[in-house]
């Protein structure tokens, strides 16, 4: 509900919401580290004993060797290229952001560097703490069970006998969901606004709040979130893997669409002598990279859905789920050019100068508004305030200390 009020009060939920996340993911790889070492109830310090037995890599059910082990990784690979969506949302806010040209190339860098820092440490971490054949892991994919009961993080607590703290990491996982539905909620409703900006949606999606929210597409959003409910009739899993599944495979083409529009893009630039490095920001090993990562994101997408052709496993509900994007995808596009007849817009012919003059003046006449939470000091109370923090910082560190010894004696462990 946050998406109906002006997009100010958007970034701020959304800012504290995220800093609960970043908390949350720290706290989980000090959590891992510490137990991995001992600092655990049973005082098993089971380091990275789970790679080795039954070892890290699960095969496919039904398979076994090496081709198992590949085929494993290959659906974890699926999985993951639904869940590493996201930067490309930030884009979203340029219309919304003040002196975006200045500030999306920072955020850009920003996000990558810490998606790419927690996913592969939490990954990490996932495959230290719980082996993959543990009877609570399977069981709880297998009932479909609610909130984080299928966390791992929540399997290698309960395997540890380790109390209250599956609690607090349900609680914060909450908090991350409700961060995650309110991001999509704005992207998904600045898309409908944007399509219906170009002519591509029905007029009614153009109103406006006073406070420049899409009133009507942030509805149409929370309308169709109420798919969602689907949960209450069917097994939560099975739904969840139609949704996963027809999500994946629309990320994926998103991608690529993105790709091959950058590179529609660069050869406009060549064709009309537009030197990049002018850019505020280029990206590296351009094309080359722009057309790896085109080309790898339609492979990921019609190699989503490939284990309902493996024997035994066919499925006209997952085929359909799996593969549908890729088949309405052309239709929409082809359709479009067919009834608006429309054409593809030759390198030289490009506009890339639109609306440049606007920007360039808003950029000139721009003046920085000083940030919300600044105090502003005289050196004197700037060195007390200074000193205050350090010392702030020391007894912070000497508190979580004392918990956490605390915590373990309260376990019957000794001293650390």
């Amino acid at each position: 509900m946050v998406n109906l009020f002006a997009v100010k009060w958007y970034g701020e939920s959304e800012f504290w919401m995220a800093l609960g996340k970043v908390l949350l993911i720290i706290g989980l790889l000090i959590y891992t580290f510490l137990v991995m070492v001992g600092a655990n109830p049973l005082g098993d310090k089971f380091g990275f004993r789970y790679w080795k037995n039954p070892g890290a890599f699960k095969p496919l059910n039904g398979y076994s060797g090496t081709t198992g082990r590949f085929m494993g990784f290959f659906q974890c690979l699926i999985q993951a290229s639904f869940t590493i969506a996201g930067p490309d949302y930030v884009s979203m806010a340029a219309g919304e952001a003040e002196n975006p040209r200045e500030v999306l190339p920072r955020a850009f860098k920003a996000v990558f560097y810490r998606l790419t820092f927690f996913f592969m440490l939490g990954s990490l971490a996932v495959g230290i703490l719980v082996p993959y054949n543990d009877p609570t892991l399977i069981a709880a994919f297998a009932n479909a069970a609610p909130g984080a009961a299928a966390s791992p993080y929540v399997v290698s607590m309960l395997r540890l006998g380790i109390p209250i703290l599956p609690h607090i990491v349900n609680a914060l996982v909450l908090t991350a969901a409700l961060s995650a539905g309110n991001s999509y909620v704005y992207c998904a409703s600045r898309s409908l606004y944007g399509l219906a900006l170009e002519g591509k949606a029905p007029k009614v999606f153009r109103k406006c709040t006073k406070g420049g929210v899409p009133i009507f597409c942030v509805l149409i959003v929370l309308l169709i979130a109420l798919l969602s409910f689907l949960q209450l009739s069917a097994s939560s899993a099975v739904v969840l893997t139609w949704f996963v599944s027809l999500v994946t495979a629309s990320q994926l083409i998103n991608f690529a669409i993105m790709c091959f529009t950058y590179i529609a893009f660069k050869r406009a630039c060549d064709a009309q002598n537009i030197d990049r490095r002018n850019f505020k920001f280029r990206s590296w090993w351009q094309p080359g990279l722009a057309y790896g990562a085109g080309i790898l994101c339609l492979v990921m997408a019609v190699m989503g859905g490939y284990t309902v052709f493996l024997p035994g496993n066919w499925s006209v509900t997952d085929f359909l789920f799996a593969y549908m994007m890729i088949f309405v995808f052309p239709v929409i596009y082809f359709g479009w050019k067919f009834a608006k007849r429309t054409r593809i817009v030759k390198p030289h012919e490009a506009d890339l100068l639109k609306d440049l003059d606007e920007i360039a003046g808003y950029e000139a006449q721009y003046m920085p508004r000083p940030p919300k939470y600044v105090i502003l000091l005289h050196p004197p109370h700037l060195h007390i305030l200074q000193e205050l923090s350090i010392n702030m910082f020391i007894a912070g560190i000497g508190l979580i200390s004392i918990l956490i010894r605390y915590f373990l004696r309260s376990l019957g462990q000794r001293r650390y």
